[in-house]
């Protein structure tokens, strides 16, 4: 019984530090010094935990079309923003704000989305320490632009 209840504990324990170890602060994946905005179309959209990713091709400046992946908030907090699985999908439209990957991927943090039906939504993680919504301080580039 007692070895039940160790094997028990021990698999939550691992399976809480693969949880932990998903999910991330702003600043140990993004750069906030340098912000982004695409703008492309829906490839895939993948509605997962702890974060939610969707991928828009771009084209960049020489008539490339590039694929970026966009991170943002598990499902749950982008519907308590008001975004629900039905307001995109692919082929849509997207114009996203954020901050580039620290690797230097086709990653952003995607914390400003306005979607095609105009609506603009957060969709950053909540209190990952990355910067607050930044609509008043939108890049007015298109494309892959980088500040």
């Amino acid at each position: 019984m007692q070895l039940r209840l160790i094997v028990a504990a021990a698999g939550m324990a691992f399976l809480h530090t693969l949880c932990a170890q998903a999910h991330h602060s702003f600043a140990a994946e993004f750069d906030g010094t340098k912000p982004v905005r695409l703008t492309g179309t829906i490839t895939r959209i993948e509605w997962t935990n702890p974060h939610s990713y969707f991928y828009l091709d771009v084209k960049d400046n020489n008539g490339g079309v590039n694929q970026w992946a966009c991170e943002s908030g598990n499902p749950g907090a982008l519907s308590r923003r008001g975004w629900r699985k039905g307001d995109i999908k692919i082929g849509d439209a997207l114009i996203v704000d954020g901050y580039l990957a620290k690797d230097g991927s086709r990653l952003i943090d995607a914390r400003r989305v306005k979607l095609p039906d105009g609506r603009t939504v957060y969709g950053g993680s909540a209190g990952d320490g990355g910067p607050a919504d930044s609509s008043a301080a939108a890049p007015a580039a298109t494309g892959a632009s980088k500040q």
